[in-house]
């Protein structure tokens, strides 16, 4: 085959997969509706934390979200059911309530270990494993995020099998592990 056959074969190639990229496909909406959402929480975000609500920093606030969507509007949303989320947020945030609570028992727990005479005997650090049986990335996330944020615990390894490793500073704190905190994620996820 010559040169001038393969440019030829090249520009027939390139032509036909402009053409296929600038038709409307199912994706594209998809991708509209990501770079919406995530722009008008990132824009809500921008208002509440700058207080400033003239026509500059606003317009600051424009240019900053819409950039920072631009490359990173796909992480916020990768999951293809997006309607889900209007079902998901709800959910998520009669969670938080409960969480704070566990948050701060945690904290009197800790706190009681502190202030324990026979503090060095009680403590007892250790790794627990467990496998969790949440099923998507994002309520593994939670899961492990919430076990962090709870005093006295810190996931430090998530499997994508679902396989947990939490140190706890005492066997206490393993006893709840993994417990109503999964079945309180799952329930928030549908699973």
């Amino acid at each position: 085959m010559s040169a001038r056959e393969q440019e030829n074969r090249y520009q027939k190639r390139s032509h036909s997969s402009i053409k296929e990229s600038s038709s409307s496909k199912p994706g594209q909406k998809k991708s509209r509706t990501s770079f919406f959402l995530t722009f008008t929480i990132l824009f809500i975000i921008w208002l509440i934390l700058s207080g400033r609500f003239d026509l500059f920093h606003i317009g600051l606030g424009i240019i900053a979200c819409t950039i920072v969507t631009l490359f990173s509007g796909d992480l916020l949303f990768t999951s293809p059911q997006i309607k889900e989320l209007a079902l998901l947020w709800p959910r998520f945030i009669l969670y938080i309530p409960w969480l704070l609570y566990q948050v701060f028992l945690a904290n009197l727990q800790v706190m009681y270990l502190v202030f324990h005479p026979r503090m060095l005997e009680l403590l007892d650090p250790k790794i627990i494993e467990f496998k969790s049986r949440l099923k998507s990335d994002m309520s593994r996330v939670t899961l492990a995020n919430s076990i962090t944020l709870t005093p006295g615990t810190i996931t430090v390894f998530v499997s994508v099998y679902g396989d947990f490793h939490v140190h706890v500073i005492s066997p206490r704190f393993a006893e709840s592990l993994p417990g109503e905190m999964e079945t309180r994620v799952a329930k928030v996820f549908g699973e």
